[in-house]
């Protein structure tokens, strides 16, 4: 009988084309952009860049202009990817001090839910929400 045979082969693509789609989306390769409130009702644009291959994860937190100082673009460090979770740091250096900040997240197709911790002004450490949305 033909039906069968058709039926089979309708799950099979069925079947393939989830497991694709569920590779893609429990990838976090691509360029993430999120908003982090600053003071006096400021708020800034971060752009992260991801490259998730071979159980490595990569990536580039991309500077940018604050008034008159230039923050320069910065690899993250201590990245991992496991169980749907983005974790890593960004070191960043001023005035000879160098600055940790670490971010983790769970991936949720195109967004990443999570939070950041960063030192703060008062020798204290700053939390806050992160949420990231991959660009298109």
């Amino acid at each position: 009988m033909k039906t069968p045979r058709l039926l089979l082969a309708l799950f099979a693509s069925a079947a393939l084309a989830a497991s694709v789609f569920a590779a893609a989306a429990g990838n976090p390769t691509g360029t993430w952009k999120w908003s982090t409130p600053g003071r006096d009702g400021q708020t800034f644009q971060s752009t992260l860049k991801l490259e998730y291959k071979g159980g490595q994860l990569t990536g580039t937190v991309l500077g940018m202009q604050r008034g008159d100082f230039q923050i320069p673009d910065a690899p993250i460090g201590d990245a991992s990817f496991q169980g749907g979770v983005v974790a890593f740091t960004v070191t960043r250096e001023f005035n000879g001090n160098k600055f940790v900040s670490k971010y983790e997240g769970k991936l949720e197709g195109d967004t990443i839910k999570g939070s950041s911790e960063r030192p703060g002004r008062d020798g204290g450490t700053t939390k806050r929400d992160w949420v990231a949305t991959r660009e298109k």
